[in-house]
C-alpha cells in the first residue's frame, strides 16, 4: 500500500509601497495595507475558504482516514487576524480535528538560515509561539522557506528539537535514488522527507493546462500513477507538496480543481490501494533507508531548484545583503516597530520580486507581484531600505517623541 504525505504551504507577504527617492525622510509606511487586503480578500474567497471547507469535510466523511499537514506563516496569520478572522477560524478548524499536521517555519518566510544563524533561530521560535497561541499547537516537523534546505540546515533543525523536515527531492541531490523513502539528514538525526516533484507539479502547475499531452487529468488516471510507483524499488511514500493557493487561485475552480481533490481523496480511501499519513505518522511507521548529503542549497523553485529565483542578479544580492547588514544595529534599539518593518523587508517575497531571469512557474506567481518591473520592484526595496537606514542611524531610545517616524511610547 502506497503512502500518501499531503502538505499544502500557505503564505501572503506584507507587499511594499512604491517609494521614490523623494519619500526618503518623509516618514513614509513601508507596506501597502490596501493593496495587501485586495490580494487577501481575493486569495481568501478563492482559495482558502474554499478549499479549507472541502479539506474538513474530507476529513470527516472519511472518518479520519484522510490526513493533510499544512504550513502557515506568522506574517499571514497577522494579517488573517487583523483582516479576515474568519478564515482563521477555518483553518482552526481544521487543525482541531487532530487529523491536521502543522509544519513550523520561518516566521516573516525569509532566507535568514542563508544570512543569520541567529534571526534564523529567532524566526522559528517566533512561529512556534505564534501556533501555540493561535492553534494550542506545537510542531514536531519544519519546512524552510522555499523549502530550502542543506547539510547545515538539518543540523539547526535538529538542533532546535524538530523531529524532521520537508525538503525538495532534487534530482541532483537525488542521483540515482528516488525520493519515495524516508532519508536521514547527514550529521544529523532528522528525517528528510522529499517532496516528489513530478507528482506534486502534475496538479500545481500542469493541471489547466490544454496543450500538456496527460490533459485533463482526473483523479482516476493520477491515482493510476501513484500505485505505478507503489513497489520496494521505488519506494511506498509519495510526498505531494505544494502551495495552498494552487486550490482556487492558480488553479481556479473552473478548471474543475475541487472535483478533483474531492475525487482523489474520497476515492483513494474507498479503494483502499493508498493511505493518507502526515510528516509525524510517516517516520513514526517508516525508518530512514539511508543518509542523504546535501552540500549546498536546493529549492523548490523552477527547474533548476537552486536559490536563483532570489539571488541570480546582482540587484537581489545587494538587497538581501543590505537588509541583513542592519541586523546588529536594528537588533540594539530595541524598537518594535524599527525590528517589525525588518523583519518584513526579510520577506523572500520582495526579492522573487527582482528576479530577471525566466522561469517555469512564473506565470503562477505574476499577479501576486504588485510591481510592473523587478527594476522597479528594486528600486522601491533600495528607497525603504535608506530610509530605514536613516531611522536606524538617528535612532534615540531617550527621544520620546514622533521621532523620523518612529512611535516611541511613553510611559
Amino acid at each position: 500500500m502506497a503512502t500518501i504525505c499531503l502538505y499544502l504551504h500557505c503564505h501572503q507577504p506584507q507587499r511594499m509601497k512604491k517609494l521614490s527617492v523623494f519619500d526618503i525622510g518623509s516618514k513614509p509606511s513601508y507596506f501597502d495595507e490596501g493593496k495587501n487586503r485586495g490580494y487577501l480578500e481575493r486569495i481568501a474567497r478563492k482559495s482558502y475558504l474554499p478549499t479549507n471547507a472541502l479539506l474538513l469535510e474530507m476529513i470527516k466523511r472519511t472518518e479520519g482516514k484522510f490526513r493533510v499537514s499544512l504550513s502557515i506563516t506568522g506574517v499571514l496569520i497577522e494579517q488573517l487576524s487583523k483582516e479576515f478572522p474568519e478564515v482563521l477560524k477555518s483553518f482552526q478548524d481544521l487543525v482541531a480535528t487532530g487529523r491536521c499536521e502543522l509544519v513550523a517555519e520561518t516566521y516573516y518566510h525569509s532566507l535568514a538560515s542563508l544570512y543569520s544563524k541567529e534571526e534564523f533561530e529567532d524566526q522559528v521560535e517566533m512561529q512556534r509561539k505564534k501556533f501555540k497561541e493561535v492553534f494550542d499547537y506545537e510542531p514536531k516537523f519544519f519546512r524552510n522557506t522555499e523549502l530550502v534546505y542543506d547539510n547545515e540546515i538539518g543540523k539547526l533543525v535538529e538542533e532546535m528539537g524538530f523531529d524532521g523536515v520537508l525538503a525538495e527531492g532534487a534530482d541532483k541531490i537525488l542521483g540515482w535514488r528516488s525520493p519515495n523513502f524516508v532519508y536521514k539528514a547527514k550529521g544529523s538525526s532528522a528525517a528528510l522527507l522529499l517532496r516528489n516533484y513530478p507528482l506534486s507539479d502534475d496538479i500545481s502547475f500542469r493541471f489547466s493546462n490544454r496543450g500538456w499531452k496527460e490533459w485533463p487529468l482526473t483523479a482516476e488516471k493520477y491515482s493510476g500513477w501513484i500505485n505505478q510507483m507503489n513497489n520496494p524499488e521505488k519506494g511506498e511514500l509519495i510526498n505531494l507538496f505544494m502551495d495552498y493557493e494552487t486550490f482556487g487561485e492558480h488553479q481556479w475552480a473552473e478548471t474543475g480543481i475541487f472535483d478533483f481533490l474531492k475525487e482523489f481523496i474520497l476515492s483513494t480511501v474507498r479503494n483502499g490501494s493508498s493511505d493518507f499519513k502526515t510528516p509525524s505518522e510517516v517516520i513514526r511507521d517508516s525508518k530512514p533507508v539511508a543518509e542523504l548529503d546535501v552540500p549546498y542549497p536546493v529549492s523548490w523553485a523552477d527547474t533548476e531548484r537552486d536559490l536563483s529565483a532570489w539571488l541570480g542578479n546582482n540587484m537581489q544580492q545587494s538587497a538581501i545583503e543590505k537588509i541583513y547588514s542592519l541586523g546588529g544595529q536594528i537588533r540594539k534599539t530595541g524598537n518594535k516597530e524599527l525590528i517589525g518593518d525588518w523583519r518584513k523587508l526579510q520577506t523572500s517575497d520582495h526579492f522573487y520580486y527582482m528576479c530577471t531571469k525566466w522561469f517555469a512557474d512564473g506565470d503562477v506567481h505574476k499577479y501576486f507581484n504588485p510591481h510592473e518591473s523587478p527594476y522597479e520592484s528594486f528600486i522601491s526595496f533600495m528607497n525603504i531600505y535608506n530610509d530605514l537606514k536613516i531611522k536606524v542611524d538617528n535612532f534615540d531610545p531617550n527621544d520620546h517623541r514622533n521621532y523620523k517616524g518612529l512611535k516611541v511610547e511613553t510611559n
